[in-house]
């Protein structure tokens, strides 16, 4: 029982007296080594001590992780104003309230304000995504109108960009939208890199690969999607997370002829609309962290025979846009 006593003690004073801490307990170390060599039966002391070593041990670990612990960013709060906007997502397990914060504090790049790109960002806007940069160079014309929903017959001879970021606000004021009346290229790693996320919306192959290449050199994942006639195709290019870039599947270019463009071929309206919308769905579910998005799949829609599948597609280590040393680390 001395020992006991001699060991509070010594925690006692050190407590009222402000030793370092070190030192009171090398004094308690002592105590219970001399209690330890005169104990008739030194197992109680022993299997004491080790639960007291192993108390002090998880303490100052826990104070460790403590003070490398690094405060975390609060979210933004959703204001009052935007609670019944955003109502149906909220109440959603999978997305709720953090999900739908993560999508106002998320920047958007959409890449075309054509068919693809006129339901993706609506769908955007309208899901509170925070900002959203558009670029296209085109201009809205009447033959745009059967399917480019986001405009209107007013809007006939404008830049898509400006009608288009009209049509948001309208939709959502709580956006932000900024235009970029150009297109985006390999140069663009910089612009590319200030976003979360890119989603390409443009029509021909070219196009395509230029914003694949920028966004692989940016390490920023790209949702992508095409449209001909009555079919489509959708994926998630991000080999900074082991998916395929667009080099690895179409390194080439189709010979002339085989892929023509919407105003060759045509193209049913409503396509771009269920691909854009679906295209709007994996931003969401990449956004806010939810559900399993398209990487290293590529989902085929068929709207003649009302028909999907999806198939998987891996990455080439020998791609020369994503091969090992071609895009951004970290």
């Amino acid at each position: 029982m001395i020992w006991l006593i001699l060991m509070a003690a010594l925690l006692v004073a050190g407590r009222l007296l402000h030793w370092p801490a070190r030192y009171v307990w090398a004094g308690v170390a002592l105590v219970w080594l001399a209690a330890l060599s005169v104990a008739r039966d030194p197992r109680l002391w022993l299997v004491g001590g080790v639960v007291a070593a192993l108390v002090l041990a998880y303490g100052a670990g826990l104070r460790h992780l403590h003070r490398k612990a690094r405060p975390v960013a609060e979210s933004p709060t959703i204001p009052d104003a935007e609670i019944d906007r955003y109502a149906r997502h909220i109440v959603l397990r999978e997305l709720g309230g953090p999900g739908q914060a993560a999508l106002k504090r998320a920047r958007v790049l959409v890449v075309g304000a054509g068919g693809l790109g006129a339901p993706v960002l609506l769908y955007l806007a309208a899901a509170g995504v925070g900002r959203i940069t558009v670029a296209d160079d085109d201009r809205v014309s009447l033959s745009n109108l059967q399917r480019q929903v986001i405009f209107a017959a007013r809007d006939e001879g404008r830049p898509k960009v400006e009608a288009a970021r009209d049509a948001m606000l309208a939709l959502n004021p709580h956006v932000q939208v900024q235009t970029l009346d150009r297109r985006i290229g390999p140069e663009d790693t910089d612009l590319i890199a200030q976003h979360d996320l890119v989603i390409d919306g443009t029509d021909t192959f070219a196009a395509r690969q230029a914003v694949n290449a920028a966004c692989v050199a940016a390490g920023v994942p790209l949702v992508a999607g095409s449209i001909a006639q009555w079919e489509g195709q959708l994926t998630v290019w991000d080999p900074r997370r082991d998916a395929p870039c667009m080099a690895c599947i179409f390194p080439d270019a189709p010979a002339p002829g085989l892929a023509p463009s919407c105003a060759e071929a045509g193209v049913v309206g409503p396509l771009p609309g269920i691909l854009g919308s679906m295209m709007a769905l994996e931003a969401i579910k990449l956004i806010a962290g939810t559900g399993e998005a398209l990487r290293g799949r590529m989902m085929i829609f068929d709207g003649l025979y009302g028909e999907n599948r999806t198939v998987k597609i891996r990455r080439r280590v020998d791609c020369p846009v994503c091969g090992s040393g071609h895009f951004r680390q970290g």
